[in-house]
């Protein structure tokens, strides 16, 4: 699967047609259930995780996937939970001012990773309540599968 980089308007644009209605322990396992589904679909190497504030809802690790990409969800989790968008547009946007998230932003690189993989779970008039995560692909990829299964997700009735 190749997948392009999407601009930083393409990032913003995502996020804001993907804020939910709600966001329940059943919805968790929901998403983390079709995430595995489409991981399994493409024999993809990946973790997955899903958060809601500190509490692990959902986590898989398919075959070929390693400690360290749980290392990694770690790492691009906690670019979410500080900057409140996906690790994916916040190395973005780095990006575009012609440097990098390692060079400028001031943070330790072994506890925050801004590549793509780790988007905000929004639920309307909450805002950021969590995250969902997949790491093992190149980082358009991973940013591009958890798209893919919220765009799913959501347009589920009922969700």
């Amino acid at each position: 699967m190749t997948t392009t980089s999407p601009t930083v308007s393409e990032l913003i644009a995502q996020e804001r047609r993907l804020t939910l209605s709600h966001f329940s322990y059943d919805d968790a396992f929901a998403l983390g259930s079709l995430l595995v589904e489409l991981a399994r679909e493409r024999h993809a190497p990946v973790a997955i995780d899903i958060r809601r504030g500190a509490q692990q809802l959902f986590h898989a690790a398919l075959p070929g996937s390693s400690a360290d990409n749980d290392a990694w969800i770690d790492r691009k989790r906690k670019v979410v939970e500080r900057y409140g968008e996906s690790s994916y547009l916040v190395g973005s946007r780095f990006r575009a001012k012609g440097t990098t998230f390692e060079e400028s932003s001031r943070l330790d690189p072994d506890t925050y990773a801004a590549h793509g993989g780790s988007f905000p779970i929004a639920v309307e008039g909450a805002g950021v309540i969590g995250t969902v995560t997949v790491s093992g692909l190149p980082q358009a990829e991973d940013h591009a599968m958890v798209v893919e299964a919220l765009e799913r997700f959501a347009a589920t009735p009922g969700t």
